[in-house]
């Protein structure tokens, strides 16, 4: 008798310590009824298809899997909407939002780094709104300067300010991903930071702004130096100071 609860204490652990690195992304996402979502891990090296999930049908929808090491996963609608998870060991993410526009509706519950990362993109959806609006409104100008109902000077003079709003704009989101970075250094989501564009330009140009590269990488060699991560930006941190070097 002692014997087979020796073994089934064994069994136990081997069994708490095989779900240990487990990790639960659930969610309900409204018009998703039928739908399909898809998981792919993002390696160093590339996207990782995982899964695609058939949300049921009041669009809910529960995903388990073993992560290998701490790393994004990229849940998508879309190749152009999608989100970035970076669950922590055994942690559970319940998320909400709309099927039809997930990167702009999704929350989260119980996420610390994910949370990060919605706050993150958050703030780049409020930049893109402004983008949004610069653009139709400089289309719009355009319009009524083709219909000769303004003067090129009045549209000169009307894209000076949309110009101005757009740098604006621009400075306020370069603004908040460094404080980001800073705040963050050593967490895996300052990767996602560094690499944010507005508009199609980096936030972060290393031709003139490599520091924040380092500091970066600083940060997360103190932190988790082993993480497959880590090491493949470092990599990539040594080939661009040699490139800049030159």
């Amino acid at each position: 008798m002692k014997r087979i609860t020796i073994i089934a204490a064994a069994l136990f652990l081997l069994a708490a310590c095989g779900n240990r690195n487990d990790i639960t992304i659930e969610g309900t996402l409204t018009n998703g009824a039928g739908k399909t979502i898809y998981i792919e891990e993002m390696t160093p090296e590339a996207r990782l298809f995982i899964d695609s999930i058939k949300l049921d049908s009041k669009g809910h929808f529960k995903f388990r899997y073993a992560m290998p090491y701490k790393t994004f996963y990229n849940v998508h609608i879309t190749d152009d909407d999608y989100i970035v998870l970076l669950p922590d060991f055994g942690e559970k993410i319940v998320m909400q939002g709309c099927y039809d526009s997930l990167s702009n509706t999704y929350r989260l519950q119980g996420a610390g780094d994910s949370q990060l990362l919605w706050q993150l993109q958050d703030y780049a959806n409020q930049g893109s709104a402004v983008l949004r609006d610069i653009v139709a409104t400089d289309r719009q100008n355009q319009q009524l300067l083709a219909v000769g109902k303004i003067t090129q000077s009045e549209y000169d003079a009307a894209r000076q300010i949309t110009d101005s709003v757009y740098l604006d704009a621009f400075a306020d989101q370069q603004h908040y991903v460094v404080n980001f970075i800073q705040d963050h250094l050593g967490s895996l989501t300052t990767l996602i930071a560094l690499y944010k564009p507005f508009n199609n330009r980096p936030l972060i140009n290393p031709a003139d702004s490599f520091e924040f590269y380092e500091a970066v990488l600083e940060g997360l060699e103190e932190s988790m130096p082993d993480n497959p991560h880590t090491i493949s930006f470092k990599n990539q941190v040594e080939r661009t100071r040699f490139q800049y070097a030159q």
